[in-house]
């Protein structure tokens, strides 16, 4: 609860404290009797109450987030807790976090990601409302065997064209010659 003036307080929704760090308790935010700027959000004259808010007063840090790390972009991340489900990772220079999930948090070696590594990473999905990054370590890899596999794939069907081009082939006449060859071996037996 934040006091306007004497007699007039509203209340800070814990989700109007930060547009980026995700608050359990506003403890870890503010302290009682710490100055915060806010905005009024709503005015609710029947019930008396006002609801206001601290992370309005600054514009929205998603609105350029979403243009840094848009789909399919790639960007260098510290893992900084590993869970069952995944893993999350910092990106220091913005200040914010992403999630990766188990399945693509695998890396090249078969190891899973580790606490504290510093690795790269492709954003697989963004949503500003919701606020949530999705990663991937495990599709820069992948994508590099699958496109080995296709070179290697494509110089195999090239050597096997340049051998079957050296290979003669028949012809309608050489039929001929093998029909002649046929009845002359029925007319010795």
């Amino acid at each position: 609860f934040v006091e306007l003036e004497e007699g007039v307080d509203g209340l800070v929704h814990i989700s109007d404290l930060s547009w980026t760090k995700k608050i359990k308790h506003p403890s870890e935010f503010t302290s009682i009797g710490a100055e915060l700027e806010i905005v009024v959000l709503e005015l609710d004259t029947e019930n008396r109450r006002l609801s206001l808010g601290h992370k309005q007063v600054e514009d929205n840090p998603w609105d350029t987030y979403e243009t840094i790390f848009a789909e399919g972009s790639q960007h260098e991340g510290e893992v900084i807790h590993v869970h069952d489900k995944g893993a999350t990772v910092l990106f220091k220079a913005e200040g914010i976090e992403g999630f990766v999930p188990g399945r693509h948090s695998e890396k090249e070696d078969g190891s899973k990601l580790t606490k504290g590594e510093t690795v790269q990473f492709r954003v697989i999905e963004f949503n500003k409302g919701s606020r949530k990054i999705v990663l991937s370590h495990t599709i820069l890899f992948k994508e590099s065997l699958a496109a080995e596999k296709a070179a290697e794939k494509k110089s195999t069907a090239k050597g096997m064209k340049a051998v079957q081009s050296k290979v003669e082939k028949s012809t309608l006449g050489d039929i001929d010659a093998l029909v002649e060859l046929k009845d002359k071996l029925d007319k010795t037996e």
